[in-house]
């Protein structure tokens, strides 16, 4: 790639009308844990010179996906370090965010700029109404001049329904938003060829697909000690959002400044695909199945190949306790996943549908039998 490109690239970047920026723990806390009131402030200043510069559209929209509530919370609850039971997470994040958000409502004050919190958990992101809903908080925040502050909502998500970690939680907002670039921030510059402490590694500046992370090894853990995330989730994230459209710029937060400005720093991942269906992105990505319904042949090649909704007709079996509304996975007659979808009816239901028609069980057991298992527009194909 010639040097004119990458401008060119990098131009892209600074013509971006609504960006999300992701930034993790370890890049907002000090080493034992409490907020770095100093690296907050830091932050905020290049994000509000950042919107305050705008584009030829109009004004930059900012959206901060922000780690750190755990974190945060560890010194004031006298914890040396994080948890590993959920019980003192939920415990440390509770005390935590009120701190993060407190301290970017006085930093982001500075420059006459509002903050409104958003907490999510996965299960906002596959259920329609939770989806829409997010989606109207985070459309009226920016429409009205806030600046968004996304995290997980670490006080209630259980393993069940969490993110697990904010780069994939970032990469779903920046869809969720239809933003045209995300940034993540940590304390690593960019991604490596090896270990970047290791001599005779280098940064990779560009990424176009898959083919260029071939023999990369990536790494799995920060520095710090503080967070979930590591490179192994950033390039998944970015993944994810180049997938569907959107470019992505991983970098150290102290290289942020630099970022914004179209600067050849970290590593650009370049769109990789079209924007796709909205909540199914996160039924995808986000969503913890709670249970399995095996199909028959015919059932598997009309969910796959004709993109069909599936029918009582074509299950022969059901597993987990689920209910209706909540995700489950699709398997082939070898219990292989071929699917993910919102299913339509409680796990003690199905047994008695299995293999009838709609229109029999309409008769027997009333009309609102007569609908499908999972509708086509509450599923997604995962192979294929």
């Amino acid at each position: 790639m010639t040097g004119s490109n990458i401008r060119e690239l990098r131009e892209d970047v600074l013509q971006a009308r609504r960006i999300v920026v992701k930034v993790g723990s370890s890049s907002l806390t000090t080493a034992t844990g409490g907020l770095d009131a100093d690296r907050v402030d830091a932050l905020v200043d290049v994000l509000a010179k950042a919107h305050e510069r705008g584009t030829d559209a109009g004004p930059v929209e900012i959206v901060l996906v922000s780690s750190g509530a755990i974190a945060a919370g560890l010194s004031p609850l006298g914890l040396e370090k994080r948890p590993s039971d959920l019980a003192r997470q939920q415990a440390a994040a509770s005390v935590g965010q009120g701190l993060l958000v407190a301290r970017y409502t006085a930093s982001f004050a500075r420059y006459g700029l509002r903050v409104g919190q958003v907490l999510l958990t996965a299960d906002d992101a596959s259920r329609r109404a939770h989806y829409r809903n997010a989606y109207r908080t985070l459309e009226q925040l920016l429409a009205m001049g806030a600046v968004p502050v996304v995290n997980e909502n670490d006080t209630v998500a259980t393993a069940e329904i969490r993110f697990g970690d904010n780069d994939r939680l970032a990469a779903l907002v920046a869809h969720l938003v239809r933003a045209d670039l995300l940034v993540l921030l940590s304390d690593v510059d960019g991604l490596y060829d090896g270990d970047p402490s290791k001599p005779g590694t280098s940064r990779i500046a560009e990424v176009h697909g898959p083919d260029d992370l071939a023999g990369v090894e990536i790494g799995s853990a920060g520095k710090a000690g503080v967070g979930t995330g590591g490179m192994v989730t950033k390039v998944e994230a970015a993944r994810i959002a180049t997938g569907a459209g959107i470019p992505v710029i991983l970098t150290a937060a102290r290289h942020a400044a630099a970022a914004l400005a179209g600067r050849d720093t970290g590593t650009l991942f370049h769109r990789t695909g079209r924007r796709a269906a909205d909540r199914l992105l996160w039924l995808e990505h986000a969503s913890s199945p709670r249970g399995a319904i095996t199909l028959d042949a015919g059932a598997v090649a009309a969910v796959v190949e004709r993109r069909t909704s599936l029918l009582p007709a074509g299950v022969t079996g059901v597993e987990g306790d689920f209910a209706a509304g909540d995700p489950v996975d699709l398997l082939d007659e070898n219990g292989h996943i071929v699917a993910r979808g919102l299913v339509n009816f409680d796990a003690r239901e199905l047994p008695r549908l299995l293999g009838r028609s709609t229109r029999d069980l309409a008769r027997e057991l009333g009309p609102a039998y007569e609908r499908e298992v999972v509708h086509r527009d509450d599923l997604v194909v995962l192979t294929g």
